[in-house]
């Protein structure tokens, strides 16, 4: 399966998504004005994947968002749904949620998204913003 790779904008965040090492990540700022045309890709080339990887095949997915506005918000908890259902089947999924250590909201956020999976490992991590 090929790649998606997605430069940042000034409203939607840099999308990288490895195949091949089960590598996917978000990062940036998303608060585009048409969620659904930023979010569709994504969620397509995900759905694809997770349908089409091998059952042993770890995916270890990085959100590290630095801001989100209300309708990503709810992609990205689509996101968390597709990534827990497919964990109910038996894949190993790993969502590490980046968050500045003085970020209380996105802390937060991350705490949040994490009490709706059951069958996804989640982590918070505080990580120091570079400069």
């Amino acid at each position: 399966m090929e790649n998606l790779r997605i430069t940042a904008t000034e409203r939607s965040p840099e999308v990288d998504f490895d195949f091949a090492a089960g590598r996917l990540r978000l990062k940036g700022e998303s608060y585009p004005e048409d969620a659904s045309a930023v979010f569709g890709p994504i969620f397509a080339a995900l759905e694809s994947f997770l349908a089409s990887a091998p059952q042993g095949r770890e995916v270890l997915f990085e959100f590290d968002l630095t801001y989100f506005n209300s309708s990503s918000a709810k992609a990205l908890m689509n996101m968390f749904q597709v990534l827990d259902h497919a964990a109910s089947g038996g894949r190993t999924i790993t969502v590490n949620w980046f968050f500045a250590p003085d970020d209380d909201t996105m802390k937060e956020f991350g705490e949040d998204f994490s009490e709706d999976l059951e069958h996804v490992a989640f982590n918070l991590v505080a990580v120091e913003p570079a400069d």
